[in-house]
Formats: structure tokens, C-alpha cells, sequence
């Protein structure tokens, strides 16, 4: 039978049809494997499972290729903006110029945070780590916006949704603020979705605050080019909480908590301490021998990644971004010099190309943020905000299928089998 995929198992065959998406692998539907056989797969890690349908985002890892809603990221990032972006993620097209306005003011019109919201910040510990305050804040907005939590209601799902990408840059600048002691600034409705946050996190009550436009572009495209990557731990960890009917904000937490692992959220925090300890360009070949040593515990941060087998195509953005904000800001950082050189040296070394560790966005992203002002404690922080779009949209796109279940991955169990109780005076 045509479409179909052949199973032998226990001396007897099962047939299962072949799916096929508009673009990329197709998909062996196995879903009545364990009804018809009594076996599961086995994939740590789920590298070969499709665990859900998306219309979203495509990821062509081995050309280098990522696509939100069919369009290349490249031009997104150079002619787009992120609230276009964002429409684009949630709605399924870009929108018009009416349309478009229509968006940024309902966004700009949910800014503002409860102010009872002020005295849980000042429940944690000043010096607490600026992701734990994004989790317990994110996760408490249910407790004070209940009016929209109504899973099975589109429009309050469209309400939730907009709450979070607006207030998400409002609750990052006031943990930045806590951290260092400043007073919390209320978001002015006059500035761009970005220019408001830079604002809120750098200026203070007592200047005017002159946003850069080569900053506020810089940052533009770093949301962008993290508003969405498709199934990655922190969509997925979403994506199951959700499938439990747990509330929006519930499951947006769930996704901080899981993208602050230095496995996922915290790489470019990690690349940047690795060109901090580089130094200067003269010792990278030193470096690179050491990397090429399986025994040398020191590895290139921010080169190489789980999906992509070819040049992160967020990357390039990202290289010529760094150029324009040094320009701007007037910076002489050897570590862009480093990362240059370092990039250069790996891309034309045997070893890496065999390999195929290329750089990726966080080899880059960690630079620019730092010159921004950005301490290393932010960079996460940043990465949710913009991944926030990104978790809603595909949080709204997994409510809205009816043919939806609760996530209940299984196991290959390797424990003991039943044994009787001891009780304790025989043990």
C-alpha cells in the first residue's frame, strides 16, 4: 500500500501510514503501536519524534534554514520589526499597516503591571538571580488577571496572549531594576515595543532617557530572532504543560523555568565567558588545540547546535549587528576582534568543518548585549522575553486542536520487578 511503513515484530507485520508536512521529513504515524503490538519506541531525548502538528516554524537544520510562517529569518530580521513578527506568529500572515497598528496599541495598552505586583518583587532577596524572579512573577499573573484563564474561550486566550508579550518586557526591566537597587519605572506608551523596554531597564526617574536607534534596531532583531525556534525544551515543556489545561501564565513559567537551564537559555551567557577567557586573538590557536582534546575539559561555546548541521542562519544577523552597535556606542571590545578571529580560524580548520561546528546565534548575541550594558544575570531574562511570543503562539495552536491529549510520554522501565515488603525489624 502506497504511503504506508512496514513493522515486523513478534513474527508478525503491522502497516502504518506515512504523513507527509508541506516541507521537511515525512512522519511515520505510530499512535496505534501500542494498541496493535503492545511495544513502544525508544528515543531519548526525542530526536526522531514528532510530537505534535505545527503550522509555525520549519527548521531545516542541515541548509541552514528557519522559516516563521514560510518566511526566512534573514529577511525578517533586516526588514521586519518585532511586533510584526509577532502578529505574524499568532494571526498566520503579516498584517497590514491598519492592522499592524491595531496590534502595537493593544499591546502597548497591557504594559502596565498590577501595582500590588511592585511588593512581590520585594518578597525576594535583592541579590536573588533575575530568571528565579521572572518564574515566581510570571507564574503568580494568574493570581491577578483570573479574568482571561478561560482555556476553552478564544477570546480569552487572545487576551492572555496579548498580556503576556506586553508585560514580559515590563517584568524583565523591574527584576533588572530590583537587582541593582533602582526604583521600577511605569512603561511610557510614546516609545516603540523595544524602546520602552530599554528605557524602562537603563533610564532612571530623574534624566531623560534618549533611546539609540542603533541599540533599539539591535535589540529588535535579537527578539526576533528568538520569538520562535520550533520544538525546542522550553516550547515543549509548554506545549505539555498546556495539554494538562493548566492556565497561560502557569505554563509561560513552566517555560522560563526550563529555558534557564545552561543547556538551552544560558549558552550565549556561556560563549561570552569563554571569549573572556580566551582574551585576545593571539591565544585562540592555543585554545582551539585545547577544544580538539577530548580529555581538555574546555569546549567552544556558541559553536555548533542540536538542529542546525550548518551555519546558523541567525547568526549571520547577528554578525553585522554587532558592528552597527559598536559604531554606535563607540566600543573597542578586543573580544569582537577575539570572536572574529576565533570564527575565522574554525571555519577554515579541518576538524571543525568535518564536524560541522559552526557558529551559532549565542556566539554572537552575548557580545551585543554586553556592550549594551546587559549584565550576564540578563541574558536568559532577554531570551524569554522574546521567546514568549513564540510559547503563546504555540501554546494558542495546541488548545485550538481538537484532537488534542493530555502528554503522557512512556518509558523503558529497568527496575526491579514486584517484590514483597520487608517489614523493618526483619531487614
Amino acid at each position: 500500500m502506497a504511503n504506508q511503513a512496514k513493522l515486523t515484530t513478534a513474527g508478525k507485520d503491522f502497516e502504518y501510514p506515512i504523513l507527509q508536512g508541506s516541507v521537511g521529513p515525512d512522519v511515520i504515524d505510530i499512535r496505534k503501536l501500542y494498541a496493535q503490538t503492545g511495544q513502544f519506541t525508544f528515543d531519548p531525548g526525542f530526536t526522531s519524534t514528532a510530537a505534535c502538528e505545527s503550522a509555525l516554524t520549519y527548521i531545516d537544520g542541515d541548509e541552514g534554514v528557519l522559516l516563521h510562517r514560510g518566511y526566512p529569518i534573514g529577511q525578517l530580521a533586516e526588514q521586519s520589526s518585532f511586533m510584526e513578527v509577532c502578529y505574524l506568529l499568532l494571526n498566520g500572515e503579516l498584517p497590514s499597516g491598519g492592522e499592524l497598528d491595531e496590534f502595537s496599541s493593544t499591546i502597548t495598552r497591557h504594559t502596565m503591571l498590577h501595582e500590588q505586583l511592585a511588593t512581590f518583587y520585594r518578597g525576594f532577596r535583592r541579590d536573588a538571580h533575575p530568571m528565579a524572579i521572572m518564574c515566581g512573577v510570571v507564574g503568580a499573573l494568574s493570581a491577578f488577571y483570573h479574568d482571561s484563564t478561560d482555556i476553552a474561550d478564544p477570546e480569552h486566550r487572545k487576551i492572555s496572549s496579548h498580556r503576556l508579550i506586553a508585560k514580559m518586557p515590563t517584568i524583565a526591566a523591574m527584576a533588572y531594576k530590583y537587582s541593582v537597587g533602582q526604583p521600577f519605572l511605569y512603561p511610557d506608551n510614546n516609545l516603540s515595543y523595544t524602546g520602552n523596554f530599554l528605557r524602562m531597564t537603563f533610564g532612571v526617574p530623574a534624566e531623560e532617557y534618549e533611546v539609540i536607534p542603533a541599540v533599539e534596531k539591535a535589540m529588535d532583531r535579537i527578539f526576533i530572532l528568538h520569538a520562535d525556534h520550533e520544538q525546542n525544551a522550553s516550547t515543549s515543556t509548554v506545549r505539555l504543560a498546556g495539554s494538562s489545561g493548566a492556565n497561560p501564565f502557569a505554563c509561560i513559567a513552566a517555560g522560563i523555568a526550563c529555558l534557564w537551564g545552561p543547556a538551552h537559555g544560558g549558552a550565549n551567557e556561556a560563549a561570552l565567558n569563554m571569549l573572556k577567557e580566551i582574551g585576545t586573538p593571539d591565544k585562540i590557536p592555543h585554545y582551539i588545540e585545547r577544544a580538539k582534546d577530548k580529555n581538555d575539559p574546555f569546549r567552544l561555546m556558541g559553536f555548533g547546535h542540536r538542529v542546525y548541521k550548518n551555519y546558523d542562519p541567525r547568526a549571520t544577523v547577528m554578525q553585522s549587528t554587532v558592528r552597527e552597535v559598536f559604531e554606535a556606542l563607540k566600543v573597542d571590545d578586543p573580544l569582537f576582534e577575539t570572536a572574529l578571529r576565533l570564527e575565522e580560524l574554525a571555519l577554515n580548520d579541518p576538524y571543525f568543518i568535518e564536524k560541522k561546528l559552526f557558529p551559532n546565534v549565542d556566539f554572537y548575541s552575548g557580545i551585543i548585549l554586553s556592550a549594551i550594558g546587559f549584565p550576564t544575570t540578563m541574558f536568559t531574562v532577554l531570551f524569554a522575553l522574546a521567546r514568549t511570543v513564540g510559547w503563546v503562539a504555540q501554546w494558542n495552536e495546541m488548545i485550538s486542536d481538537p484532537g488534542q491529549k493530555i502528554g503522557r510520554p512512556r518509558q523503558l522501565y529497568t527496575g526491579p520487578t514486584q517484590r514483597d515488603y520487608v517489614p523493618l525489624d526483619k531487614r
